[in-house]
């Protein structure tokens, strides 16, 4: 099949960003700081684009395509997802100018690699080779590595930058290893064509160790244990708006290739079951990525080092939601897609909160600092305990519906009832340190005075997240029934 030109437009948000990008490049260069209070409604304009262009593919009676000869799908999943990161893409670059001028570290190409590594997670959306999701992967990190260590005069975000590009590129000569294996078994990278061979390959021990490792390359990204050693300290040392991105859609980008495959090239029976056991393997991690995030997250006084723990802890109960694609099906995949949209806005929103706290050489990071918030900036403090306890699951916030549709997808097969009570478990575990902060802010005395952020991105990027967390917390059925029609391409 040749190439034609119509293709683009499966590509349309890809490409709006990527030309986006450039041109935000272009204009730093040349203009310098003059023009550099533009770059952030430049940014943000851009993500509006994208977010038509998705809106304009959900709408179309042709629900997926395929483009670049079955390297990309653009499908309602894909098109959910895609939106998640550019939401999360937005909110980031709201919580940014203000953060970055106070501490002294502003510079304009921090809005264009933004803006390529969400392309870089769209792309991992779509991809349905694995040609695609390598492409989508190194696009991501590449630019989320400089974003981890733009803080040029902090030596934790040198540090954190360091330890994350170590980890990711171990984590990448691993997944190109084991598509090497997979390729030497099946002879192709498609994945619809590796799903149709699975039948023939599933025994054999070439196919079988390049699919563990692509699952243990995928591990590193998602920050499951136990290889979640770089996520503690980059998202200490990131710059707090480059954590909240880092936690957020880097996760979600993760999560989505690791849906599409165990779901569609790696659903058969024999791969979830057989040789490779898969959902065991996976069932094993969830245990111990919630158990060890929540005990981590436990001797925390940092809230950043405690937000990245909880980051960890539900990595493992999205994990949950993986598994259960393999015992329930199809049906799992609309409460998984429900949660990420949940577990965006809330974290977003905590971490803006962070963010806003802190001044110039005084990040006030640590839980005493929060001592007697609410008695001053009543709303920020409001806000925390709203992000708060929907990251503990508390009704009728959006982290509640989360796990509650998560845990009762898995509920529908008796075998995995142990897993389900296993994470019940560490809910509750985790719910002490959520209101250690809760507590500092309100019933501590007021310790000495901060100085937080001034500016309307900031409480732009807040009052959206709170938004988010109680819109579809309070009517969570219009965003889980639109996560159930977020079918694949088949």
């Amino acid at each position: 099949m040749d190439f034609d030109v119509s293709q683009l437009s499966a590509i349309g948000p890809i490409v709006a960003l990527t030309v986006a990008g450039c041109f935000l490049l272009l204009l730093e260069a040349f203009a310098g700081g003059r023009q550099r209070a533009y770059l952030m409604p430049l940014t943000l304009a851009a993500v509006a684009v994208a977010l038509v262009l998705e809106a304009g593919q959900w709408r179309d009676a042709q629900l997926a395509t395929s483009a670049f000869h079955g390297l990309l799908a653009v499908d309602r999943f894909s098109i959910l997802l895609s939106s998640v990161f550019l939401v999360g893409c937005g909110m980031t670059a709201l919580l940014a100018p203000a953060y970055m001028k106070e501490h002294e570290f502003e510079f304009g190409e921090f809005y264009a690699l933004l803006i390529f590594a969400t392309a870089g997670m769209i792309i991992l959306a779509q991809a349905t080779d694995f040609v695609t999701i390598f492409l989508g992967i190194e696009t991501m990190s590449i630019a989320v590595y400089v974003l981890t260590g733009s803080w040029r005069n902090s030596a934790k975000s040198a540090e954190g930058a360091m330890k994350y590009f170590m980890v990711g590129a171990f984590a990448t000569s691993v997944l190109l290893y084991g598509i090497a294996l997979i390729y030497g078994a099946t002879g192709t990278t498609a994945l619809a064509e590796i799903a149709r061979q699975a039948p023939r390959v599933s025994q054999a021990p070439l196919f079988i160790v390049g699919f563990l490792l692509v699952i243990v390359a995928l591990g590193f990204k998602i920050a499951a244990v136990p290889f979640h050693m770089w996520a503690p300290d980059a998202y200490e040392g990131a710059p707090t708006p480059v954590t909240a991105f880092m936690a957020t859609t880097v996760k979600a980008a993760g999560f989505a290739t690791l849906i599409r495959l165990v779901a569609t090239t790696f659903s058969r029976t024999e791969l979830a079951y057989g040789s490779s056991g898969w959902a065991s393997i996976l069932s094993w991690l969830a245990v111990l990525t919630m158990t060890l995030g929540n005990l981590g997250a436990l001797r925390q006084d940092n809230v950043k080092r405690m937000l990245a723990y909880s980051s960890i802890a539900h990595a493992g109960y999205l994990l949950v939601g993986v598994v259960a694609i393999a015992v329930v099906g199809a049906d799992a995949r609309g409460p998984l897609i429900y949660y990420l949209v949940a577990y965006t806005f809330t974290t977003i929103g905590a971490f803006g909160v962070v963010a806003w706290i802190g001044n110039k050489n005084d990040e006030r990071v640590m839980i005493d600092d929060w001592a007697g918030l609410a008695s001053r900036h009543p709303a920020q403090a409001l806000a925390m305990t709203l992000f708060m306890l929907s990251l503990g699951g508390f009704p009728p916030t959006a982290g509640f519906f989360g796990k509650f549709y998560v845990f009762r997808a898995a509920l529908e097969k008796p075998t995995l009832i142990w897993l389900v009570v296993v994470a019940v478990l560490n809910s509750v575990i985790s719910v002490y340190y959520y209101l250690r902060v809760v507590t500092a802010m309100y019933f501590r005395e007021p310790g000495r005075e901060l100085r937080p952020l001034r500016s309307n991105g900031v409480t732009a990027a807040l009052l959206i997240a709170a938004f988010g967390v109680l819109a579809i917390g309070i009517l969570p059925s219009w965003l889980i029934d639109a996560a159930n029609a977020a079918l694949f391409l088949q």
